[in-house]
């Protein structure tokens, strides 16, 4: 597929996405989600690729939705969607579809994050912001509601008190804030991106990509368990699966050894899949 909303580029094993209207503050679109959708299917299946880092060109992130159809932005019907079924919002598409990514995801917030600009952000694993970024979860402001499923995200981010004030109010704040209420790890603007490869190049060095993968989900499909003994049959069974895998004999010889580890599995063919787990297989 050829991009013209996002930049997608590999090197060293870290995938780069950008967000690329600058001219529009990287404003959001049916288009760019797509096109990022697109980037997600792909970087499933490349098991070259070991980590994602996201930005935005410019000196935006992403402004939020595009409003260049004026009051009628948030309209289906005046987009020709059938009005006698709910619509599904493409910032809900993109973000679930980041929730079940294979690859670890890492914000770096340039700039303006606003709306869905900042909510696209929240099934990301890590969130770097620099300190001149703006944060603003505006929906109460434009007559709407929070979208993207971060009704669901933000609250197990933050907690339900810190997500109510920021939404209730729709109000724009600075990043220190947002690091201050345990949504983004605060860097100066020269750090940021030199920060978030730093990261993404210690997963792709040293972190065994099945397991990378698969510990990705066991934490955020964890979060939907209502007792921690649903988390332990599912790292009981993927304990089990992946310590008869050749990647868990390399990762202790490795290490015995004192040398680096040379991985052989590969998320695309090798991760099994503990979920869900059989709750009436024997469990002892």
């Amino acid at each position: 597929m050829t991009y013209e909303q996002i930049s997608y580029e590999v090197k060293d094993r870290i995938a780069t996405v950008t967000l690329n209207r600058p001219d529009r503050l990287n404003a959001f679109t049916h288009q760019m989600m797509r096109e990022f959708v697109d980037v997600l299917d792909h970087t499933d299946v490349d098991d070259e690729v070991r980590a994602i880092v996201v930005t935005g060109a410019g000196r935006g992130f992403c402004a939020g939705a595009d409003l260049e159809s004026g009051g009628s932005t948030f309209d289906a019907g005046a987009r020709g969607r059938d009005p006698e079924v709910i619509n599904r919002d493409g910032g809900g598409q993109l973000t679930t579809r980041i929730f079940s990514s294979k690859t670890p995801i890492i914000a770096a917030i340039n700039g303006p994050a606003v709306g869905i600009g900042i909510t696209m952000t929240l099934p990301m694993d890590i969130r770097l912001a620099a300190e001149s970024a703006r944060v603003g979860f505006v929906f109460s402001r434009r007559g709407i509601v929070p979208e993207a499923a971060s009704s669901w995200f933000l609250p197990r981010l933050v907690g339900i008190s810190q997500a109510l004030e920021w939404c209730y109010s729709g109000r724009v704040f600075g990043a220190a804030e947002a690091a201050e209420g345990g949504l983004v790890q605060l860097l100066p603007d020269d750090e940021l991106l030199p920060r978030a490869y730093e990261i993404a190049s210690e997963i792709a060095t040293h972190a065994a990509p099945v397991s990378a993968a698969l510990t990705r989900q066991l934490m955020w499909r964890g979060l939907t368990f209502d007792h921690p003994m649903q988390s332990h049959r599912a790292d009981s069974r993927a304990i089990q699966e992946l310590g008869k895998m050749a990647d868990a004999k390399e990762g202790v010889e490795s290490f015995l050894e004192k040398r680096d580890p040379e991985w052989k599995l590969k998320p695309s063919q090798d991760s099994p899949d503990v979920f869900p787990f059989d709750e009436d297989r024997e469990f002892s």
